[in-house]
């Protein structure tokens, strides 16, 4: 089974993959999505999303957007609303209308992300169909939310919430970008944990593949979102213990043993956490030239003889926290890191059981908004002092 990973994630937020999930296009024109219950035909035209929404009830859940519509939204999709390019197209900042969704002025109403499918591209056609199936059915306070879509002839786009602090990606890795605490990262990494536990406990079963901190997003509020479902499965039923696909997906991300047989289970998905959590960690790529054995070596790799250590494994940690961080804390997100990577995929942990250990380790949410809610007391009534606000939250705990 050959090899099709992507290289290093796309640098800007809302950038797609760049890889696609193997559906099965037959000579007829009609689309059939392996291991679904959902078979569409006419692939000419607006009805072949009608047929697939209908089919998964979703018709009044999703806005049908007309080509004019975000073309206006989006400024006649001027460069400079541009947010990012992937596999699936470009990627535009647009406002609509919170009410009617229609198009407004820059600056008024919602402001969405607006993906827009390269002409002439099949991959991002799939990627369009399998985007539409799944966030048009999911929602998660975890997953990005899909709010609609346009097909129009060969016009495809999709429309979602826009995630103001861009992707993961962006806030590990460029530079300049500003130091992100270890409090955030460890809420992110719950937040992902959340997101992929969700997935892995539907009915359906239903696989990422494709988890990277670029397909990360952040709100306003640093909360994590899954992004980018072009590569998405239902994972196996009944007795089967995996689903035999093509290998697509990003390089240093990927699980080895799926790489190795094309055998994908939802274990894959943790191996990928693992990967994503040693990231928030360490502050390096999952590939790149930084680590000792230089662009070939993936951050696995080099991370796995320290983690496998209790006493060594503070080695790896992100030298821009400056040591701002819980020892302890970094001990026990390095061992469970360690669990997701195993190379049995059996002997990984459940996302159940990685949220739960994390939820474990995060600082309460309760008691980061009373020490928010504090700070701002404190600027306005002095009278309120250090030491009565923390024997406050010391109480609340």
């Amino acid at each position: 089974m050959g090899l099709c990973l992507g290289k290093s994630s796309a640098k800007l937020a809302h950038a797609s993959s760049g890889q696609f999930s193997d559906n099965n296009k037959s000579g007829n024109g009609s689309t059939t999505q392996n291991n679904s219950s959902i078979v569409i035909v006419n692939n000419n035209s607006g009805s072949l999303c009608n047929a697939l929404l209908a089919s998964k009830g979703l018709s009044s859940n999703l806005k049908s957007f007309t080509f004019s519509d975000l073309k206006n939204a989006t400024r006649n999709f001027r460069t400079d609303s541009l947010l990012g390019e992937g596999g699936f197209g470009y990627v535009f900042k647009g406002w609509i209308d919170e009410n009617t969704f229609s198009p407004s002025k820059p600056g008024i109403g919602l402001v969405v992300a607006v993906k827009k499918l390269k002409t002439g591209s099949c991959q991002g056609h799939r990627e369009w169909l399998t985007e539409v199936n799944y966030l048009g059915l999911l929602r998660h306070e975890n997953l990005v939310k899909l709010i609609g879509y346009c097909s129009e002839c060969d016009d495809k786009l999709l429309v979602y919430e826009y995630m103001p602090k861009g992707s993961l990606e962006n806030h590990l890795f460029r530079k300049g970008a500003q130091l992100m605490p270890w409090s955030i990262r460890m809420r992110i990494a719950v937040d992902v944990a959340r997101g992929l536990s969700f997935l892995h406990s539907l009915d359906a079963n239903v696989i990422y593949r494709d988890l990277k901190a670029s397909n990360v997003l952040l709100d306003s509020e640093f909360n994590a979102k899954l992004s980018d479902f072009g590569l998405a499965r239902e994972g196996p039923r009944g007795d089967k213990t995996h689903v035999s696909t093509r290998v697509l997906g990003t390089r240093g991300y990927a699980a080895p043993e799926y790489v190795a047989t094309g055998h994908l289970t939802p274990k894959s998905d943790v191996y990928s956490y693992g990967v994503v959590l040693l990231e928030l960690l360490s502050g390096k790529r999952a590939m790149g030239d930084e680590n000792a054995g230089g662009a070939e070596e993936t951050l696995v790799d080099w991370a796995k003889p320290f983690l496998s250590d209790s006493r060594k494994v503070l080695r790896i940690m992100d030298s821009k926290l400056g040591g701002q961080y819980s020892k302890k804390g970094a001990q026990s997100a390095a061992a469970l890191a360690l669990r997701c990577l195993h190379t049995n995929p059996n002997y990984r942990p459940p996302m159940t059981e990685v949220l739960a250990v994390l939820e474990q380790l995060q600082v309460p949410r309760e008691v980061s908004k009373i020490l928010s809610r504090a700070n701002k007391e404190d600027s306005v009534n002095e009278k309120f002092s250090p030491h009565r606000t923390m024997r406050n939250i010391r109480q609340s705990r």
